[in-house]
């Protein structure tokens, strides 16, 4: 029988194949890989700056404005909206603070700023023009009412010839934001229409 020799161990380098360098014998360099699918932690985001005290004031108040309700009130909803907040609101300027016409005035600009905020896009014209009637009508409980119906009448006169610069302001502050409103509706309808860009 033939009798079948015995290979020695082999545990040098074969013939005409150069060593491993020990980096590529460990699988990579400089360590262990990574294990495919994971991926290396995310750096955590840099603190955000406070900014400026403006800035941060702008911030709060449109957060603040984002809380309140949004209503869409019609043409004739926002003239009773406006009108009747400003007669509540003479009432009780007359009932707490003796019909201050001050205060009146700048209750006045809030009420104007909502009433231009509140209707809908289809009467923006409507809130300058409902203002200042909702102006005329809360000013019934505050003006100087003596000496019967012709005595309110003067009085309500002076009151509107005394605190016109409120009266403007607040028509003011209504047809600027329906103004800036209708100008964003219009460039939204633009944008609409023109053509996606291939």
């Amino acid at each position: 029988m033939e009798q079948h020799r015995a290979r020695p161990p082999h545990n040098g380098p074969r013939r005409g194949t150069a060593p491993l360098p020990p980096q590529a014998a460990r699988g990579g360099s400089g360590g262990a890989r990574p294990a495919a699918g994971r991926r290396p932690p995310a750096r955590p985001a840099p603190p955000r700056q406070p900014g400026p005290p403006l800035l941060q004031a702008v911030r709060r108040l449109r957060r603040t404005v984002r809380r309140l309700p949004n209503p869409r009130l019609t043409g004739l909803g926002g003239g009773l909206f406006c009108g009747t907040a400003m007669f509540a609101l003479g009432c009780l300027d007359q009932l707490l603070f003796g019909a201050s016409l001050t205060l009146y005035g700048v209750l006045f600009l809030p009420v104007c700023l909502l009433t231009a905020v509140w209707v809908r896009n289809d009467d923006l014209v409507t809130a300058p023009v409902v203002v200042p009637i909702a102006f005329t009508a809360g000013l019934l409980p505050v003006a100087d009412s003596s000496g019967g119906l012709l005595g309110r009448l003067m009085g309500l006169v002076t009151a509107l010839a005394t605190q016109a610069g409120w009266l403007y302001g607040g028509t003011l502050v209504a047809g600027l934001i329906a103004t800036a409103r209708k100008v964003a509706l219009m460039r939204q309808r633009v944008a609409r229409r023109r053509p996606p860009a291939s």
